[in-house]
């Protein structure tokens, strides 16, 4: 039932939510009626764009668990959530960071790049007892811990409730990229004592490149300080003639300038399919074609699994080599049978989502097995 949302070509198999997620039906018609609305209208409606942006901050609210939505702002993309925070706390020499030795590089460039500050960046391996991997690295000078919640390679799903509490314990400010669990995992900023989230939309949220929602504790909004300033992140926004301003007091004192109405309008339908079908089925799917995933490519003994085999350590993502296929060769076959997946941690990787249809996973790993 849930693919009828879906439209996605009969030849093709599509294993990469990890990467970039095909839009839903709702969401393409969405953006349909916005360009036809402004191509015929332009901005008549603008007053009925603003609650679509309040609206899509609720969605967010409710996505993340977090205690309001002036706890939301929305940006452009991971990366420039992770620099709001990496450059808008203060630092000093010989502060360090604690990261993971499987971080997709925007998580961990970011912080590399504060060494000019005198701020070290240590990474953990997480290739057993993730967590107190992490912990053995922290020391009275270590600031912030910044994890993804699910690793982009290998699928490891990370313990944030204990990485939280650990944080919460020492002091220490705990910062987590979403991108590869947030609209495939039930996600709660509040329990695992969050001080700062991120994640785009057009991953497992389903919505277009371009636009990502960064929760920020309130209490932590004074401790950023700002880099860009504009007409938008300001108390009175509308009041154009005001020659005296202050910052806003919402998260929305993060975004600068114009939202991105299209992209609001677009990620705000994906969501709203989300809300309908309802977090705990979607990850309760997710993880089911992950499992079933592991234990039918597990009956070759060809294929390595590289993801985590725990089911409270795997999300969404089947990372696999095969003993006799080089993986580059093997990944460049599936594209070519039509299985849309990605070649990641030396291995293949395949990211389903709650509406793959299990035939489909079924002949991806037929597929996989006659190669």
């Amino acid at each position: 039932m849930f693919n009828q949302e879906f439209s996605v070509n009969d030849d093709i198999i599509y294993l990469n939510h990890a990467a970039v997620s095909p839009w839903p039906k709702r969401t393409a018609q969405a953006v349909q009626r916005f360009a036809i609305e402004n191509m015929t209208q332009g901005t008549k409606n603008y007053a009925v764009w603003e609650k679509q942006e309040s609206l899509l901050r609720e969605q967010l609210r409710d996505l993340l668990n977090a205690p309001a939505a002036t706890d939301i702002a929305l940006l452009k993309n991971t990366s420039e959530a992770l620099s709001v925070v990496a450059y808008g706390l203060t630092w000093q020499r010989g502060d360090n960071i604690v990261i993971t030795n499987q971080e997709f590089p925007s998580n961990r460039i970011v912080w590399e790049s504060l060494q000019n500050q005198g701020v070290t960046v240590r990474q953990a391996d997480i290739s057993n007892d993730p967590e107190s991997s992490l912990f053995a690295l922290v020391d009275e000078q270590t600031r912030l811990i910044a994890v993804s919640a699910v690793q982009y390679a290998s699928g490891l799903r990370m313990d944030l409730a204990k990485i939280g509490s650990f944080c919460q314990e020492n002091k220490i400010l705990f910062c987590v990229d979403a991108i590869q669990s947030l609209g495939a995992l039930q996600f709660d900023v509040q329990a695992i004592h969050a001080d700062f989230v991120m994640a785009d939309g057009h991953k497992w949220m389903l919505g277009p490149e371009g636009l990502a929602v960064f929760y920020c504790k309130a209490e932590r909004r004074e401790q950023l300080h700002l880099k860009q300033y504009g007409w938008h992140n300001v108390e009175n926004q509308r009041n154009y003639e005001a020659k005296t301003w202050t910052v806003a007091a919402s998260a929305r004192r993060f975004e600068c300038g114009s939202p991105n109405m299209l992209g609001i309008h677009a990620l705000s339908a994906s969501l709203s399919l989300l809300h309908e079908v309802g977090m705990p089925t979607v990850e309760e799917i997710v993880k089911d074609n992950t499992r079933y995933l592991i234990e039918a490519l597990a009956q070759s003994a060809e294929i390595e699994i590289l993801s985590p085999l725990e089911a409270n350590r795997y999300a969404g993502i089947v990372t696999f080599r095969h003993q006799r296929v080089e993986t580059s060769a093997l990944f460049h076959q599936l594209l070519e049978r039509g299985i849309a997946c990605a070649e990641r941690g030396g291995g293949v990787r395949f990211s389903p989502h709650f509406y793959t249809e299990r035939d489909q996973l079924e002949r991806a790993v037929e597929y996989v097995m006659g190669a």
